[in-house]
């Protein structure tokens, strides 16, 4: 299976099926005059078989870039079925105030070819809640944000990471060279202590990235190429 990386939360999941998660647009010339940069490309996707929309805003929800009229689940919580079998929709926050601040989240679990995912979205909360985690279950991939702010970081990521015990975790929604109002992923690695890949491509074969349950592989994808 392929997993590709598009920046923010954004990824693409290509094996035997296709799930594209939290697409965006072009913010071209948006941003500048509040001082943020936003300069990854814009997402687009010939086709998926499922399109997974985490929350309503707008470097997540772009649904149009996704062609080949996929399933869509968007910004709500419950099982559902798909093409690529049951999707579990987590109801979270997307801060510290039960979501007064900046909304609700949803987290995403699924499983493709084999493998139990857990997208976060997101998610704000400095941890999660009993019953949360019993819905989340098992994972294997655990595709995470790290870059503070409106989001988990730091410390309280690397908790969490290690709560799930996933056998790969991928970190997203970090500060970038593209990207400058999060916080880099450095304090979530450093208190995480675990070993790093740091790939020199946006995308990478999954199965030759995941480690194990007591030796859990971390992989930090390179952004994505401009242009």
């Amino acid at each position: 299976m392929r997993i590709r990386w598009y920046g923010q939360s954004a990824f693409l999941l290509e094996g035997g099926q296709t799930v594209a998660i939290d697409p965006f647009g072009s913010f071209a010339g948006q941003l500048a005059s509040r001082g943020l940069v936003f300069d990854y490309p814009p997402v687009a996707v010939d086709r998926a078989d499922v399109l997974l929309i985490t929350h309503e805003h707008g470097d997540h929800n772009a649904a149009e870039v996704v062609g080949g009229n996929p399933t869509t689940i968007r910004s709500t919580a419950g099982t559902i079925d798909s093409p690529i079998g049951d999707v579990v929709a987590i109801a979270s926050e997307h801060d510290d105030a039960a979501g007064t601040k900046r909304g609700p989240n949803t987290i995403f679990c699924f499983t493709l070819d084999g493998l139990r995912f857990a997208h976060l979205g997101d998610f704000g909360q400095p941890a999660l809640r009993p019953e949360q985690r019993q819905a989340i279950g098992e994972v294997d991939v655990l595709l995470m944000p790290v870059g503070g702010g409106p989001t988990i970081g730091g410390a309280d990521a690397a908790a969490l990471a290690r709560e799930l015990a996933p056998r790969l975790v991928v970190p997203m929604h970090y500060r970038t060279a593209a990207l400058n109002f999060l916080d880099p992923p450095d304090a979530f690695l450093d208190a995480l202590g675990a070993t790093v890949t740091r790939l020199e491509s946006n995308e990478a074969t999954v199965d030759e990235l995941v480690g194990t349950r007591d030796a859990p592989a971390v992989a930090l994808f390179a952004p994505p190429a401009s242009g």
